[in-house]
């Protein structure tokens, strides 16, 4: 297993982490097979969506905001319901196919960690079989 760790910017934001895991894939060396993909936090997650504009990231951190704003009337005390919140509608984790050496993404796709509560250091585990 493998672990990366990713650094975040702002409260709410996409990062594009497939190079990170193509790199981790390649240097395995494994041709077939599948590549489990961890987020171990509650306020972080994982997607895979368009790579190739970047106004796609802008436009689903937007409309997230708006869907689930930081400060609505929530219970939770520490003051990121938000981010739990949007972090349950990603999902902790990811499985993708390794063909030939190579992630088995579709042309345009990319994997992100979906930061909720930043900035902060976030860390996603890999493991490939």
């Amino acid at each position: 297993m493998e672990k990366i760790k990713i650094k975040t910017e702002s409260r709410t934001e996409l990062i594009d982490i497939t190079d990170k895991i193509q790199a981790i894939v390649s240097a395995s060396k494994v041709k077939d097979g599948v590549c489990f993909i961890f987020c171990q936090h509650t306020t972080a997650g994982l997607t895979i969506n368009e790579n190739a504009d970047p106004s796609v990231k802008a436009d689903i951190v937007n409309a997230l905001n708006k869907l689930i704003p930081h400060n609505a009337n929530y219970q939770h005390a520490e003051g990121n319901a938000d981010a739990h919140i949007k972090s349950s509608l990603f999902g902790a984790s990811l499985n993708i196919f390794i063909e030939e050496g190579s992630l088995a993404l579709g042309t345009w796709q990319g994997i992100y960690l979906c930061e909720g509560d930043g900035p902060r250091i976030r860390e996603v585990w890999v493991k490939i079989i």
